[in-house]
C-alpha cells in the first residue's frame, strides 16, 4: 500500500535545479568570480615562484633553526626538519612540495581570516549561532570530492578552485573553535571587565580572545590539517604540488612515486603540526 502511494509522488528535481542555480551563480557573479581567479591565481603562483626561487637550504636551515626554539630548544623537531625536507629534496620533489605549501598557507590564513570573525560572531548572538551551525554541519559532513564540482564551476580549474574547496572544508574548525573558546570565558572575568568601563571592543580583544587563544588556536590547528588533506583532492582539478604525484602514481599504478609523494605529504603534515601546536604551548 505504502509503495503504491510512493510511486504517485512525483520525483523531487534537486539536481536540475541545483544545477540551474550554479549555472545563475555563474553568470551573475562572473564578474566577482574572474578576478578572483586571476589576481588569486597570480598571487600563489608568486608566492610558489618566490618559495621556489629561494635555495633549499636556506629554506631547510630556517626552518630547523625555527623548530629548535619553538620546541624549547629540542634537538628532536630540528633534526626531523632536516631530515624530512632533505628526503623530499633527495627525490626531486622539492617543487612540488613548495607548490603544497602554498595552497595550504593560502587557505589556513583565508579560513582563519573567515573563520574567526564568524565564530565571534556566533558567540556573541544565539540567533546567528542557530543560523551557521547547520550550515557548518553540512559543510563538514559533505564529501569533500563534492566541493571540486562548484569550485570548478566558478573557477575553472588550477589553484585557486583547489583553494576553494579547501576553504570550505577546512574553515569549520576555526569557526567552532571560536565560538567555544569564547563561551567558555569565566563570566566573572567578563563582568569585571565591564564593571571597569570596558567597551565592547576592549572586553573582546583584552579579555575574551586571549583567556579563548588556547582554545581557538586547536581550532586553527585543526583547520591548517584539513587544508592539507585537501591536497590530493585538489590536485584532481589543476591544482599543483605533492598531489599531482599521488594522482599520478596511481592512475599508473605506480606504488613506489604515489609512496614517495604520499611520505613528503606526511613529513609536511608533521613539521606544520608541530609548529600550530608549539603556538599554543604554554611558556
Amino acid at each position: 500500500m505504502l509503495d503504491k502511494v510512493l510511486e504517485f509522488v512525483p520525483e523531487i528535481p534537486i539536481a536540475e535545479k541545483t544545477k540551474e542555480f550554479t549555472d545563475w551563480l555563474t553568470d551573475t557573479f562572473s564578474f566577482l568570480f574572474d578576478p578572483i581567479k586571476d589576481n588569486l591565481g597570480s598571487f600563489m603562483e608568486w608566492i610558489a615562484n618566490m618559495l621556489i626561487a629561494i635555495p633549499p637550504v636556506i629554506i631547510i636551515l630556517l626552518v630547523a633553526i625555527g623548530a629548535f626554539f619553538i620546541s624549547g630548544k629540542k634537538f628532536g623537531l630540528a633534526a626531523f626538519s632536516v631530515v624530512g625536507l632533505w628526503l623530499i629534496y633527495n627525490q626531486e620533489l622539492w617543487e612540488h612540495l613548495m607548490n603544497t605549501f602554498a595552497l595550504v598557507l593560502i587557505s589556513s590564513v583565508l579560513s582563519v581570516i573567515i573563520g574567526v570573525p564568524i565564530g565571534i560572531l556566533m558567540s556573541k548572538s544565539k540567533t546567528a549561532e542557530a543560523i551557521i551551525t547547520p550550515i557548518l554541519d553540512f559543510m563538514q559532513t559533505m564529501p569533500a570530492f563534492v566541493y571540486l564540482i562548484p569550485a570548478v564551476a566558478f573557477f575553472g580549474i588550477g589553484m585557486v578552485p583547489g583553494i576553494f574547496a579547501s576553504l570550505i572544508f577546512a574553515t569549520p574548525p576555526t569557526v567552532r573553535f571560536t565560538n567555544l573558546g569564547i563561551r567558555q570565558v569565566s563570566k566573572e572575568l567578563v563582568e569585571a571587565s565591564e564593571a571597569f568601563g570596558s567597551t565592547g571592543a576592549q572586553k573582546l580583544f583584552k579579555v575574551e580572545l586571549p583567556m579563548a587563544k588556547a582554545t581557538i588556536m586547536a581550532g586553527i590547528n585543526q583547520t591548517v590539517m584539513l587544508a592539507l588533506s585537501m591536497v590530493v583532492i585538489a590536485s584532481m582539478i589543476g591544482a599543483p604540488g605533492l598531489g599531482t604525484e599521488v594522482l599520478s602514481a596511481l592512475q599508473r599504478a605506480q606504488v613506489g612515486t604515489g609512496f614517495v609523494a604520499g611520505i613528503g605529504i606526511v613529513i609536511l603534515a608533521i613539521i606544520i603540526d608541530r609548529f600550530t601546536q608549539s603556538m599554543n604551548a604554554k611558556k
